[in-house]
């Protein structure tokens, strides 16, 4: 077995790790956003399909755009946040899956079923969203999920002509106590686990 992660490293990713409402104005760089790329990319998805694609908003005129589309609760994050991902998912997806999964060159044919596609791209999408928070973390970054947004907006303002939807929004920096209610509680162990 691998190593595991020490006390501190877990705090970071996990038990001192909140979602943040408020944000500093320090600045997020782009050497940043490459190297969280870097790591998020190696998480596992099925068929190695990876079918999320990121939009990260930085400036002025697309962080606009974006706030436009927020419902109210969302626009503060948004505006004060250097930076907010769009997490978005490829519909064709599987068109990559000879160079992604290529020891088995028929595996695009599984996705003919418009319904299996689309199960695999939402639930794999929302998974790689899922290791960019971690990944964030890891790199020193606060993360702030989000689902107030239109979709049908977002989708018009910048995945316009592609076959790309949107799944969430993500806003990264370093967060700050401002509106950081409480942590809420968690169901333990007996009531969200069985081991049989």
């Amino acid at each position: 077995m691998r190593k595991a992660l020490d006390a501190a490293a877990l705090d970071t990713l996990f038990r001192e790790a909140r979602s943040y409402n408020r944000w500093s104005a320090e600045p997020v760089s782009d050497q940043t956003l490459y190297a969280l790329y870097e790591l998020l990319k190696f998480g596992p998805t099925a068929v190695n399909s990876t079918p999320a694609r990121f939009v990260f908003v930085k400036g002025a005129e697309a962080k606009a755009t974006l706030v436009g589309c927020l419902s109210p609760g969302n626009v503060i994050k948004v505006e004060q946040a250097p930076v907010t991902l769009i997490i978005g998912m490829d519909e064709h997806f599987y068109e990559k899956l000879t160079l992604l999964f290529p020891h088995r060159p028929g595996a695009v044919n599984s996705f003919k079923d418009a319904s299996h596609a689309r199960t695999t791209m939402t639930r794999n999408a929302t998974l790689q969203g899922a290791y960019l928070i971690l990944a964030a973390r890891a790199l020193g970054l606060d993360c702030g999920p989000m689902s107030g947004f239109d979709h049908a907006k977002v989708d018009a303002a910048f995945f316009a002509g592609t076959t790309l939807k949107s799944n969430f929004l993500c806003a990264l920096g370093t967060g700050t106590t401002d509106e950081l209610h409480a942590r809420l509680p968690r169901l333990p162990f007996d009531e969200a686990c069985r081991i049989i």
